[in-house]
């Protein structure tokens, strides 16, 4: 759900030249941002109101409002696992994530930076400055249980953990991104092992659905580090995991190997973000009773896919 102020914005951005409707019509707004793509994986960006159907709990809705421009403001939350078996990797992570904030954020968008490991720590809070997020991604350091690391802004519980994934994700989202405007991202660079989270995958998926929040996973591994012991492979395995939260929060999963780096993936989701198409409309079902509610987005060309959460929490938010 989103606030009347937004609201408005999309309604210009649509073209609408009438005064903005009544607060008593425009709270019950439901938006979705959706991306489309072809057989190829290759992303649509020339499609207009009448290729979409949206359905809600099964009932076809009318779209009020429909946008290919996507200068809405934009809120990314970077979530970088430090655990042990990320270790040889932090150093690219650090430059490639300050390359995707330079070529990402515009004068109007925000981001922020968490690390995750034994705890979740928020080493960067909202900005749009390039320097400050640079120095965020400087103070990444290995998070694995070591005594004397403690929690930081964003603090889990005291205990000792592993690689609290859906703890990071859940915080990102109900405490960070929660109150936002705009559209909301949260990008995962992980190997999606979760050891000693709080809150389940589930508790993760949620939050993220609450806060009207996309998920792009980047699955990114050391092979290395999992074939150590005697050339055993052993986890590295949680790519499962990340499919389920980016696609049930209309994402998606972006794979990190050889021929494929992490400049490259950040390239992409930097591309899936501009060609996203802002749909609302006023769902037939005004009941704000915190039910989930299903949404089926439908295409008139069967050849192409698309991308977006698979519903929203139907919350009060007077």
């Amino acid at each position: 759900m989103r606030s009347v102020v937004v609201l408005a914005v999309t309604a210009l951005l649509v073209g609408q030249e009438q005064p903005p409707p009544s607060i008593k019509v425009e709270v019950n707004i439901v938006n979705i941002l959706a991306s489309v793509r072809d057989k190829r994986g290759g992303l649509i960006g020339n499609l207009g109101k009448d290729d979409f159907s949206i359905f809600e709990d099964g009932k076809q809705q009318d779209i009020k409002y429909f946008t290919r421009e996507t200068d809405i403001p934009m809120t990314i939350g970077l979530l970088i696992d430090v655990s042990a078996s990320q270790m040889n990797l932090i150093g690219i992570e650090q430059q490639a994530a300050d390359a995707f904030f330079g070529q990402v954020l515009r004068p109007k968008d925000l981001a922020f930076l968490i690390s995750f490991g034994e705890e979740a720590e928020l080493l960067q809070d909202y900005t749009n400055s390039s320097k400050l997020l640079r120095a965020g991604l400087r103070d990444l350091k290995v998070s694995s249980g070591v005594s004397g690391i403690g929690p930081g802004p964003v603090p889990t519980a005291s205990q000792p953990r592993g690689t609290v994934l859906y703890d990071a994700v859940y915080l990102a989202s109900a405490d960070q991104l929660k109150g936002q405007v705009g559209r909301k991202a949260l990008v995962l660079i992980t190997d999606g092992e979760d050891q000693g989270s709080r809150y389940k995958i589930q508790d993760a998926i949620m939050a993220a659905q609450k806060a009207d929040a996309i998920i792009y996973s980047i699955y990114y591994y050391d092979r290395s580090f999992y074939n150590r012991y005697g050339g055993i492979s052993f986890g590295g395995g949680g790519k499962g995991y990340l499919k389920r939260m980016s696609e049930e929060t209309g994402g998606m999963v972006f794979e990190v190997d050889r021929h494929h780096t992490l400049s490259d993936v950040f390239k992409e989701i930097q591309d899936a973000m501009r060609s996203q198409y802002a749909i609302g409309y006023n769902p037939t079902n005004p009941n704000k009773d915190g039910t989930f509610r299903k949404i089926d987005i439908k295409l008139k060309n069967n050849d192409y896919k698309v991308q977006a959460r698979k519903g929203y929490y139907a919350i009060n938010t007077e």
